[in-house]
């Protein structure tokens, strides 16, 4: 039987079509998948995103300990603030992808995604140093997401202390909405302006309540992972399990940027990942714009223009709201990696012909 998020019941009082993802009852979406993408880009939507999984770590060396297991620098994160980054082996393949929310240097507090909860966990905590303490508390914590152009004066109209003043990936511990001890923090996953914030279980239903009542003016609605997805697609955002995994590195990814192979004391992986940049990249995740008819979807077959043979693999793929054109990200040699490159995706069989673009494929409109 799959778990269910403290919403559970608000979801289905809502109307929403339930479905299973990572093990968890999920809404896909309510009123439509195209009403809640355009609610987001143009308004405010609530995502409850409580299935995601949370990590506390302590103690005097705390930073330390988790500086050793992920792949960006948190001495530059400074307290207050969050940064997005991702646990590696030794091989240098991607764990998964997370954010720390820095407290302080002996109070880290980390968001895994939904099937990271007990690997991650693991993980960690089998290289727990002496002065460090890693503690689950997945099953402690709700997590809103209140995303779009309205949603940081919603978010804020309803915070004491005040938010609005907070950059993009910082937080504040505020009373929300009359619920107190939340963690609302300037992040999402949508590519739009917004909040995620972080609440006992007990109170989620209340506060889902509450957000919506509140931007009942401005059209907040609640959105499934339908929206969700797309939203994240239309500006490259990578999902851990389609986009990124345990057999690919963050560099592959694209991810390069939150890779600091210089940080001071290294971290696990950082020796492979070395040598990978060093020898050059045998492949590459990029983004594709099909030009023929039809839509690209995970684990869809690349091949090089005019060949049978298969040389890729489609990631991700929808038709963008946005863009009103197929989108889709794949692995691909790095010699078919350049902008302006001509593909086909094998779709039910048939050649589809695509190109390589720029990502993001919509720019985001993130605080800065």
């Amino acid at each position: 039987m799959a778990l269910r998020t403290p919403l559970y019941q608000a979801h289905l009082d809502a109307g929403a079509r339930m479905v299973e993802f990572a093990g968890w009852d999920m809404p896909v979406q309510y009123k439509g998948l195209l009403e809640e993408h355009a609610a987001v880009r143009e308004g405010c939507g609530l995502f409850d995103v409580s299935h995601m999984g949370e990590i506390l770590v302590t103690g005097p060396r705390a930073l330390e300990a988790l500086q050793r297991l992920v792949t960006n620098d948190l001495s530059k994160c400074k307290d207050g603030q969050a940064q997005y980054s991702a646990l590696c082996n030794e091989q240098g393949f991607v764990i998964d992808d997370i954010i720390v929310y820095r407290f302080s240097a002996d109070r880290l507090f980390v968001c895994v995604n939904a099937t990271g909860r007990e690997k991650d966990f693991a993980w960690m905590k089998a290289h727990e140093l002496e002065g460090s303490h890693f503690e689950q508390q997945s099953d402690a914590w709700a997590q809103i997401a209140v995303q779009g152009p309205k949603a940081a004066a919603l978010v804020d109209s309803l915070c004491a202390p005040h938010v609005i003043d907070l950059a993009n990936y910082h937080f504040r511990v505020a009373v929300v909405a009359g619920i107190p001890d939340c963690i609302a923090a300037r992040t999402g996953y949508t590519g739009e302006d917004g909040f995620e914030i972080f609440c006992a279980p007990a109170r989620a239903h209340e506060l889902w309540n509450k957000l919506l009542d509140a931007g009942r003016s401005v059209g907040a609605m609640p959105c499934g992972l339908g929206a969700r997805d797309s939203l994240r697609l239309e500006v490259a955002y990578r999902l851990y399990g389609n986009d990124m995994d345990d057999a690919h590195t963050p560099l592959e990814a694209g991810l390069g940027w939150i890779v600091k192979l210089d940080k001071a004391g290294g971290f696990i992986g950082a020796d492979a990942l070395r040598a990978q940049k060093s020898a050059g990249l045998s492949r590459k995740l990029v983004g594709l714009k099909l030009t023929g008819k039809g839509i690209a979807r995970h684990g869809y077959p690349v091949r090089a223009q005019g060949s049978s043979d298969s040389v890729g693999v489609v990631t991700s793929g929808t038709m963008s709201p946005r863009l009103k054109e197929p989108i889709a990200l794949a692995y691909v040699p790095t010699a078919l990696a350049a902008e302006g490159t001509l593909v086909d995706v094998e779709i039910r069989g048939k050649p589809v012909a695509a190109v390589v673009v720029k990502t993001p494929f919509v720019p985001p409109s993130t605080k800065a």
